[in-house]
């Protein structure tokens, strides 16, 4: 069991990582040895309960509704998901992107530009693009087909796999996870009137028991990958796609025949509604010759080049424009110039990877609007990291 202390630890680093500044993990830090010694205890005798989550909306870039788990429960997501995500990530195709080391959303736009490349073969021959989504695809999970699911991709684990926990209390601990409903017990951030205009279909609400995964929980991640694993098969073994990606419910297929993929989306609405209960959204069906290109993951796949997302590109001359209104106040102090850099390099680390330079002209070296930010600091071209921004600090 001393095993169990250190894998605690293990992910009690791995969930403050970003959360540094938010009350909870502050609140846990005061005395962090303590209360993992706690949850050690209470791990080991079962006696371990989930605790209030905290509720609100976000309307960036799509309204949704949103459960941040208490740091505490926040620990025990990254120990089931240190423990059981090395053998889910072995049996999950390529082609998923959504949280894998390695194969997150620049991997999956990259690898659908070369898969456009292949099947086109180098832009020489016809080819069609078939992208769809899945109808309210958290709210929509039926738990107990999941739990069949997970049992399924995990049955290998052993004691090497997990040495601080017996499987039996590792299989009673991720079932506690799955089946917690957060609605019960949960503080609401905001005013009520905030989900006015969320459909039904997207809040965990107006769900039934068996449904539904809180949308902000790193278990809910990690378990939608597993939920549409054997979908992921068969459209791959099956239907016979070789030129198919996925990032939790968005899906792309790319294949020379336009009516194959007319026809594989007929097999792949029956498929999800017979074996997974979910149900493709009907106003989000793209079929295009793939010289039109298509968008995936935040940019826009066309041959011979990748664009960044129209969204991302608004976001930034947002931003820019955000710096110009605090800097025409007055200079600056040390701490804003630290926030203007990493909002402004931030920004420029995700463009480097995409065709942006007229972008990055526009906003950054426009000579009718100027951004303040070269007051106080300059642009600096380093090895590796293409440019970024350097204030005088």
């Amino acid at each position: 069991m001393e095993q169990l202390k250190i894998d605690l630890f293990q992910a009690y680093f791995d969930a403050r990582r970003n959360k540094r500044n938010t009350v909870n993990q502050l609140r846990f830090e005061i005395d962090f040895e303590h209360q993992l010694f706690e949850l050690y205890q209470q791990l080991t005798d079962r006696t371990y309960t989930i605790t209030q989550s905290i509720t609100f909306i976000v309307n960036n870039p799509v309204k949704r509704e949103i459960f941040a788990a208490d740091f505490r429960d926040r620990i025990i997501h990254h120990l089931i998901y240190n423990y059981i995500n090395p053998i889910i990530d072995l049996q999950l195709i390529s082609g998923c992107y959504s949280c894998r080391t390695g194969k997150g959303t620049l991997h999956g736009i990259h690898q659908m530009y070369g898969f456009m490349a292949a099947c086109s073969q180098n832009y020489t021959r016809d080819c069609h693009v078939l992208k769809l989504d899945i109808r309210g695809y958290f709210m929509a999970i039926n738990k107990q087909l999941l739990w069949n699911k997970l049992l399924q991709m995990i049955q290998a684990l052993t004691t090497e796999d997990t040495p601080g926990m017996e499987k039996a209390n590792l299989l009673w601990l991720i079932d506690l996870v799955l089946w917690n409903d957060p609605t019960l017990s949960c503080t609401i951030k905001g005013r009520k009137s905030d989900w006015n205009g969320l459909p039904t279909t997207k809040s965990l609400f107006n769900n039934p028991k068996d449904c539904g995964l809180p949308i902000g929980n790193l278990t809910s991640q990690l378990f939608s990958n597993v939920y549409l694993h054997d979908f992921d098969r068969y459209v791959k073994n099956e239907l016979g796609v070789e030129y198919y990606g996925r990032y939790v419910d968005d899906f792309v297929l790319i294949h020379p025949d336009k009516e194959f993929l007319l026809e594989a989306k007929i097999k792949i609405k029956s498929y999800l509604l017979e074996h997974c209960r979910l149900e493709l959204h009907p106003n989000k069906v793209y079929l295009q010759h793939y010289q039109k290109g298509f968008a995936f993951l935040g940019a826009y796949i066309k041959p011979h080049r990748i664009y960044i997302g129209n969204r991302t590109k608004q976001k930034f001359m947002e931003a820019i424009d955000q710096t110009n209104a605090v800097l025409s106040q007055g200079a600056p102090d040390k701490d804003e110039l630290k926030s203007i850099r990493s909002v402004v390099n931030s920004y420029l680390g995700i463009m480097k990877h995409y065709k942006t330079y007229n972008i990055r002209k526009k906003c950054l070296l426009s000579k009718k609007h100027p951004p303040l930010i070269f007051k106080y600091g300059y642009l600096k071209s380093i090895p590796h990291q293409s440019m970024v921004y350097k204030p005088r600090i």
